[in-house]
């Protein structure tokens, strides 16, 4: 069975950058460019993992992180963030983020965090 995945980043060259590692491994069910629209796709798609961005707009990564286990505590999310946001993360971990990776994202790292977060 394929595994489904929805990317969320405001940047469209992230999510494309993170579409190009993951789609021969898993099917791409959508892509939001914030936490509002992955609220809303996650709801219409029920991936099995989230790729989610911290800093959005409208709704942040955090707040669509805790929105998207309230509704699905069995989703698996690796937050996408850069270095600087290290409180933020810590914030999300909280929020129920099951990983993370650094910007720029490397697609090995991705791969490896994904895969660990799906078989925590």
């Amino acid at each position: 069975m394929t595994r489904r995945v929805l990317i969320v980043d405001d940047s469209g060259f992230q999510r494309t950058l993170i579409r190009g590692i993951l789609e021969d491994d898993f099917e791409v069910v959508g892509e939001a460019e914030n936490g509002s629209e992955a609220v809303d796709l996650f709801e219409e798609t029920r991936p099995d993992l989230v790729t989610m961005d911290i800093m959005m707009p409208e709704v942040n990564g955090i707040e669509a992180t805790s929105d998207i286990k309230e509704r699905d505590p069995g989703t698996r999310i690796v937050m996408c963030t850069s270095v600087e946001q290290r409180d933020q993360m810590k914030r999300a971990v909280k929020a129920g983020a099951d990983g993370y990776v650094t910007k720029p994202v490397e697609e090995d790292t991705l791969r490896s965090e994904v895969e660990s977060a799906l078989t925590a």
